[in-house]
């Protein structure tokens, strides 16, 4: 069980990345990742002039974690709006395959219902009920079954 305190200063992580990276204000966005030893990465996308080229803000926390060769248990993106206000952004499908990775109990940000600058925190599993894999491969992903 991941407790709240390092939720928030995982999420407090992707803020302070944003601050910094971006100072001045304005739309900016970054991730943050909580490893299982207690280790917050954090990262943001480039902004290419080709948006074919474009990566998530997830990409380098998870590369990272994989280098570490650590499991990665929350994950948050955040996006700074031209008010200050910092949206929660739900991880797109190609972050929740990289997140299925390392298991369902995973812990990803979604906004709050009527607020979508509340952290809310879902498992995996919650945001992803039904993995492909689980159906077609789950002797691959036994731990989706």
């Amino acid at each position: 069980m991941v407790s709240g305190e390092l939720l928030e200063r995982t999420a407090a992580e992707c803020r302070r990345l944003i601050a910094d990276r971006f100072p001045g204000g304005g739309p900016a966005g970054a991730a943050a990742m909580l490893l299982d030893d207690g280790t917050v990465l954090t990262g943001t996308g480039p902004d290419p002039i080709n948006p074919s080229t474009n990566l998530c803000h997830e990409v380098e926390p998870y590369c990272a974690a994989h280098r570490l060769d650590r499991a990665i248990v929350a994950s948050i993106c955040l996006h700074r709006a031209e008010d200050g206000s910092h949206l929660v952004l739900s991880p797109c499908g190609i972050c929740r395959e990289r997140l299925a990775d390392h298991g369902p109990d995973v812990l990803v940000a979604v906004p709050g219902p009527s607020d979508p600058t509340e952290v809310q925190w879902l498992t995996l599993r919650e945001a992803l009920p039904r993995h492909w894999a689980a159906g077609a491969f789950p002797e691959d992903v036994p731990q989706w079954a």
